[in-house]
């Protein structure tokens, strides 16, 4: 099946979270269950200065935005490591920037809505002059919501449009495209279509609704996310519309290159481990973490990692609660990375600067040192208030970093809670809760803590979590039967 996976972000290209490693990897994957599939996006300065071997394709076209005609042309790489094709959307005027959706100091563009509306027509263009052979398109979050639209209104029954399937995936409802209302005219598309059944949003233009809408089926990255938004309040709005399109719509969870992430080859550690090692490696990494953060090196202490954005929805508000009422008397030690909202990442600061042997605070990011994280940490947190898949939990399991999160999205379908029963038959990997609330928080830490203390016990969880496959191979199979699916369903009309 030829699958042309339309995204904002493809690593290495453009990245700015977890679309951009999906993007990356997922195609990938895809072509070794052995799918025909390519890759396109914005040519972004960031991208073209990504170190990829980029070429002109001699595609040039013309399209109209709203009364003005705009020229672009598309270029050609390829995904590092594979045959995977990449096509680039380029126009200087709209993506020569120094961000992907925002200025350096986070103020978005004020004219994303144009910027992505001429991507979608770029990527329909690139369909008809490079005669790309497609049977479905990928579509992925709210950058390339115009496109089913444009599938089913302008191009209905026009070759080779007229026989192609469309997947929108959602990664995070939160985040939408709303417009004001005149970005319409933007679309090219009738004003009909501005209405609350399809493209119109409380007086607004919506492009996720609309991709929503008009694709012949929808996808999230967790089979409990795609429950949960179908209902307030992570339906976002959109939950009654989510609901009535529930008949089309799946949850598949994320996976993660173990290429890239693996302690027995992660270039970034004191020391590589794998399950057979684990209790030699990890012991040098969190004694070398401890010394990087400024740590007391205490063996016997338990070791908390935390690493990601400093924002509620990450549950970083139960975190602070947590570390100010225990970090005067729980012996415990807190390794924590990320940037955020500037309220939490002062209060984080604060309680470093009040218990530093205990608390040990970066704010920024930094690959190298998240993944020395993951490996020198006894236990990751990550207590979200709503958590569409995470890829953190994942990394942890992968580094025998035991997780404990709330049992919300992709943590609930991940992350198997420590139980008698489930220790009993091998399935336990980590410790959940279910209220968003700091004495839940605290008392499933203190549980882990617990059974921290249980040598025998925490190493067989050690090798439960280690022993987890959420590599791609499994959800790629997944993603090529749904592609399958869709396909079919939208042929099967025309053979009628």
């Amino acid at each position: 099946m030829n699958i042309l996976i339309a995204t904002s972000e493809a690593e290495p290209f453009a990245r700015t979270g977890g679309l951009g490693d999906v993007c990356g990897s997922l195609p990938k994957a895809l072509a070794a269950v052995g799918q025909q599939v390519s890759v396109i996006l914005p040519a972004y300065r960031c991208a073209l200065a990504a170190g990829q071997t980029i070429e002109e394709t001699g595609c040039e076209f013309d399209v109209q935005i709203g009364s003005k005609t705009v020229r672009g042309r598309i270029l050609k790489s390829r995904l590092p490591d594979s045959k995977v094709p990449v096509y680039l959307v380029a126009q200087d005027d709209y993506f020569d920037r120094p961000g992907i959706y925002a200025d350096a100091d986070g103020t978005e563009y004020r004219d994303n809505c144009e910027r992505f509306v001429f991507f979608s027509r770029g990527v329909l263009e690139a369909i008809r002059q490079l005669e790309l052979r497609t049977d479905l398109i990928h579509l992925n979050d709210w950058t390339t919501g115009l496109i089913p639209a444009y599938l089913k209104t302008e191009l209905r029954g026009v070759p080779p449009f007229d026989s192609i399937a469309t997947l929108m995936t959602i990664h995070n409802l939160a985040y939408q495209g709303v417009f004001w209302h005149w970005d319409m005219l933007l679309t090219g598309l009738d004003w009909r279509y501005f209405n609350w059944r399809q493209m119109e949003f409380f007086g607004n233009l919506n492009l996720l609704k609309t991709g929503i809408v008009f694709a012949d089926a929808i996808s999230t990255v967790s089979p409990t996310y795609a429950q949960e938004i179908q209902h307030e309040p992570l339906g976002c709005g959109l939950e009654d519309l989510l609901s009535y399109r529930s008949d089309v719509l799946a949850g598949i969870v994320n996976g993660v290159d173990y290429e890239l992430w693996n302690p027995a080859t992660d270039p970034n550690l004191a020391a590589n481990y794998d399950a057979t090692t684990v209790s030699q490696g990890k012991p040098q990494c969190k004694a070398a973490l401890q010394q990087e953060m400024g740590l007391p090196q205490r063996a016997s202490v338990p070791l908390v990692g935390l690493v990601g954005r400093l924002v509620e929805q990450k549950g970083i508000d139960l975190v602070v609660d947590v570390i100010d009422r225990w970090a005067g008397h729980m012996d415990v030690q807190w390794a924590i990375l990320g940037t955020g909202a500037k309220q939490y990442e002062e209060q984080l600061l604060a309680l470093a600067a009040r218990f530093p042997e205990r608390v040990a605070v970066k704010i920024g990011f930094s690959d190298p040192l998240a993944r020395r994280i993951e490996a020198g940490s006894d236990m990751f947190v990550m207590p979200s208030r709503y958590e569409p898949c995470g890829l953190s939990q994942l990394y942890s399991l992968k580094y025998g970093t035991v997780p404990i999160v709330r049992t919300t999205g992709g943590l609930r379908d991940t992350v198997t809670d420590v139980s008698p029963a489930n220790l009993s038959d091998g399935t336990a990997t980590g410790f959940c809760f279910e209220d968003y609330a700091s004495a839940d928080l605290a008392g499933t830490l203190q549980r882990a803590c617990q059974y921290y203390g249980q040598r025998d016990v925490w190493s067989k969880l050690v090798q439960n979590a280690m022993q987890q496959d959420w590599s791609w191979t499994a959800s790629a199979a997944k993603y090529a039967g749904l592609y399958q699916q869709v396909v079919t369903r939208r042929r099967q009309p025309a053979r009628a």
